[in-house]
């Protein structure tokens, strides 16, 4: 293995491997979700085969979607609870902190009531202690990324963890359980804000009209509205929208244009809006509720034994970095500091560098909170910087909440990819992302993506140095 920091190692690999590799790289930039420039927006190393899983590690997976589906419905009841008053007041006002007040309307709105995000994808990581999971999405990129890799791999021969028509079968399935009935047609709206990812969803669309459902992938200003409800223009005539598929984010509702009348029609039942207009199931906060002992029986009570013990396992410990004073005789709970219960924020900013091992990050809500923006390291900083990134967050609670997790690092392993049309490996980490498709009662797994980057990369995400594969069944 290579050592962190040096350059790629030559790899063997035989002629006609080479050219399996070489097409796959060619039907990937044919489908658009692969630049073969190193300096395009969508260039990524192409593994030399997808990351294998082993049949525990698979069966993890398998059992966490129907966990992550049980986790969302509980903490969708925990918010309406919280806010009436029957369950702790603090578990509703984390989870609203720094939203506006009409975004909280429409999110409590009796249309909206029992909805839940469609594709729950969270971030997981691979460690000495087993699976770390340390951030839920559900308003994902790489869905149409994770298709088009499955189905060339697959073309290749490999086994791929959802098969090859796993994703694009589990994205018709939830976007027609949206819409019972023959024939809705769905618009995929990608917000400017996320418009390099319009390519992949153009992809995915394409391959949704291959299995008989009609998607389009619209920008919000081709979004028309009358009184019927929402429709666009395709080969000069207008076509109403069933189904509305979010690909934005809700603290970019004043940029979207046509943002009022898609949120109208929503409200109205002219069209099936997923995800739902619910930023309360889009926070990293989520993750210290799991972990609060107040919570405890509530958690006990909504997700059984089975799926409470694989989530408290999985998810590391967090806390929401909220500035109200701690009393003198409380700590704040799990919160270990040099060997004692900490009884303020105030013992973070004095630590060691070791004991600095922890990880702040914007809870969500804002265009830090994704795409590894807006992370802070502690043993990456000086002792000084470490102690203003804390004041910081503390003092932006009003408008932006952060959290604080210990920084988990993912298992080292070797990654071989293809490249200059030689083959090459490097040391590097991993993150795995799976993509769950939610059916009314159900929830499939479609696909993993791994996405490894060099050894010596604090932050793993989506980056032109990174190997991005499928990951592979037993």
């Amino acid at each position: 293995m290579s050592p962190a920091g040096a350059p790629p190692a030559p790899a063997p690999c035989d002629p006609e491997a080479l050219a399996g590799l070489a097409a796959l790289a060619g039907g990937l930039a044919a489908d658009g979700v692969y630049d073969p420039d190193p300096g395009g927006e969508r260039h990524f190393r192409i593994g030399a085969a997808p990351y294998p899983l082993s049949a525990d590690e698979l069966r993890f997976f398998e059992d966490l979607g129907p966990a992550l589906l049980a986790f969302y419905r509980a903490l969708n009841g925990l918010h309406r609870r919280s806010g009436r008053g029957t369950a702790p007041a603090f578990a509703a006002r984390w989870l609203d902190q720094g939203k506006p007040d009409d975004v909280l309307r429409l999110a409590r709105m009796g249309r909206f009531k029992q909805a839940l995000p469609r594709v729950l994808r969270p971030d997981v990581f691979p460690t000495a202690d087993g699976f770390a999971i340390t951030e839920l999405d559900s308003v994902p990129g790489g869905i149409g990324l994770t298709d088009a890799l499955n189905a060339r791999y697959a073309a290749l021969g490999h086994r791929v963890v959802g098969g090859a028509d796993g994703m694009a079968a589990g994205m018709e399935a939830a976007l027609r359980a949206e819409a019972p009935g023959p024939g809705p047609t769905v618009a995929v709206v990608v917000s400017d804000e996320s418009a390099a990812y319009r390519p992949e969803m153009r992809h995915l669309a394409l391959r949704l009209k291959a299995r008989g459902l009609s998607c389009h992938v619209l920008e919000p200003g081709e979004v028309g509205y009358d009184e019927a409800g929402l429709s666009f223009t395709a080969h000069g005539e207008r076509c109403r929208i069933d189904v509305l598929y979010r690909f934005f984010e809700l603290f970019d509702l004043p940029n979207i244009p046509k943002a009022e009348p898609i949120l109208y029609a929503a409200k109205k039942a002219q069209v099936a809006l997923t995800p739902p207009p619910k930023p309360q199931l889009e926070e990293k906060s989520a993750l210290a509720l799991l972990h609060h002992p107040a919570l405890a029986a509530f958690w006990r009570a909504e997700l059984g034994s089975d799926h409470l013990a694989l989530l408290t396992r999985a998810v590391p410990p967090t806390w929401v970095l909220d500035p109200a004073p701690v009393p003198p005789h409380a700590v704040i709970p799990g919160l270990v500091l040099d060997g004692a219960p900490a009884q303020g924020w105030d013992a973070l900013k004095t630590l060691g560098q070791k004991g600095r091992a922890f990880v702040i990050k914007p809870s969500g809500f804002s265009e830090l909170a994704w795409g590894g923006r807006g992370v802070v390291i502690g043993h990456d900083l000086a002792e000084a910087d470490w102690a203003a990134a804390v004041d910081a967050a503390l003092a932006a609670f009003p408008r932006l909440p952060h959290v604080l997790q210990p920084f988990r690092k993912a298992r080292a392993r070797e990654a071989a990819f293809f490249e200059d049309g030689r083959t090459a490996r490097m040391a590097a980490r991993p993150r795995l992302c799976p993509y769950y498709f939610v059916t009314g009662d159900g929830v499939r797994l479609g696909g993993v993506l791994a996405t490894l980057c060099p050894k010596d990369k604090k932050r793993i995400h989506g980056m032109r140095d990174a190997v991005i594969v499928p990951c592979g069944a037993p």
